[in-house]
């Protein structure tokens, strides 16, 4: 009987009892790439960014991926040629924009800690906006500008005291937190910044945290900053961008999916008779669900009275349970049978850290060695995240669209690894 069990996740399903991401069965791609690794579904992410634009229709609407949730090339790409320019938060991610065909009209640089180098590539990139979080940066920017025959165009990233209501590590908006400007210090910097020679005001900006998924932190920020922009205008400052940010979440476990209709409403509400373009910088939201990082059982150690499930994949490939307490659904790339005893595991990687795990206590089925297991929600700031630690290279990056797949990251072998460092001239050479 052909049965298809569709995943929580687009793009991905079940068809005989086999896992597939969109029309090529996961399987297929273990044996030809090896494990651990990452698979993105093409099909998934463009969805997910039709599903965000069409929400914003009749608005006056930019939307521009934070490559910080997935910074690959091939992903980078996709979301260009569906319309979408880049929010980068360093010189790299810049580069990788510029160079996935993003052009510098089209990129908003974000970031509390821009060095004088990137201040200068970014405006010789002519990017579209920076958003700047303090006084020393606005000046820094100031003088690079000046000393290049230029004008910086600059939105002041405003902190306006919201609770995102997310995990601690990731909420930006309160009033302890480093990013952004308090909203009085934010009225002297207007004025400070109308007067710089080297500076074009031309925006505001907000972006309270990641993985939201209530709408009243929403609310009460794009309220209070809209209202700080209708003050500005008054006041005669002559801005013409807000720039609402992202945040955006998933439902990786009992989290609500994100109201995406009220989430518009909410921007529609906030910000009636503004008169301004507004910016968008959704990241999570757009490549979360599209990844997985499948990885294969390596032993199944019975100790103490626990399960502990050992793969080949560790937290220098996923470090999200590890940083996070993050939970990630794992399922089986072959379907379990519908009566299979679950049993409570601990799904760990190799790595010589007792931190190294991907699920404690996870109701799993029977597995052996050689099983292949499938870890959703993994696109966003998976592969982004990742390290040598322990040197272990980096996994490779695969692709799907339809019926076809291509690896868009090669693994990274032992040698280019190890070639990375270079051995001091008080140290005799090595003859291989």
């Amino acid at each position: 009987m052909n049965s298809t069990t569709l995943l929580p996740q687009e793009g991905f399903s079940f068809r005989e009892g086999l896992l597939h991401a969109e029309g090529v069965p996961i399987d297929r791609i273990a044996e030809q790439v090896g494990t651990p690794f990452y698979l993105y579904s093409s099909s998934a992410m463009e969805a997910a960014y039709q599903r965000f634009t069409a929400a914003l229709t009749g608005l006056n609407a930019k939307v521009f991926y934070a490559m910080k949730a997935n910074s690959n090339q091939a992903v980078v790409r996709s979301f260009a040629e569906w319309g979408a320019g880049s929010d980068v938060v360093s010189e790299g991610e810049l580069r990788r924009a510029l160079a996935a065909g993003v052009p510098g009209n089209r990129i908003v640089f974000a970031g509390v800690g821009k060095t004088q180098r990137e201040m200068a590539f970014a405006l010789e990139a002519g990017i579209l906006q920076f958003n700047v979080e303090s006084l020393p940066e606005l000046e820094q920017l100031n003088q690079v500008a000046l000393s290049m025959g230029r004008k910086a165009p600059v939105a002041l990233r405003v902190n306006p005291n919201v609770d995102a209501q997310t995990h601690t590590k990731i909420a930006t908006g309160r009033k302890a937190d480093k990013f952004g400007i308090d909203l009085d210090h934010a009225r002297t910097l207007y004025r400070d910044a109308q007067v710089m020679k080297g500076i074009a005001v031309e925006g505001l900006a907000v972006h309270i945290g990641s993985q939201l998924t209530r709408m009243e932190p929403f609310r009460d920020a794009f309220q209070r900053t809209a209202d700080f922009y209708r003050e500005m205008q008054a006041a005669g400052v002559p801005l013409l961008r807000l720039d609402l940010g992202g945040g955006l979440g998933v439902p990786y476990h009992h989290d609500q999916a994100p109201d995406l209709q009220r989430y518009a409403e909410i921007v529609k509400e906030t910000t009636a008779g503004l008169g301004a373009e507004l910016a968008f910088e959704p990241g999570r939201y757009l490549v979360a669900s599209a990844g997985l990082l499948v990885t294969r059982v390596v032993f199944v150690k019975e100790e103490r009275g626990r399960r502990f499930i050992i793969v080949d994949g560790a937290m220098n490939d996923l470090i999200r349970p590890t940083l996070y307490e993050a939970w990630h659904n794992i399922i089986p790339l072959r379907q379990a049978d519908s009566g299979a005893e679950l049993t409570p595991c601990d799904v760990v990687g190799p790595v010589c850290e007792s931190g190294d795990f991907f699920a404690k206590e996870r109701d799993l089925p029977p597995l052996k060695s050689g099983d292949l297991l499938a870890l959703c929600d993994a696109g966003a700031y998976g592969s982004a995240m990742a390290s040598n630690y322990n040197s272990r290279p980096l996994v490779p990056e695969v692709m799907v669209r339809g019926d076809e797949m291509a690896v868009v990251r090669p693994r990274q072998d032992y040698a280019t690894m190890i070639a990375q460092d270079r051995l001091p001239g008080w140290l005799p050479a090595l003859h291989n």
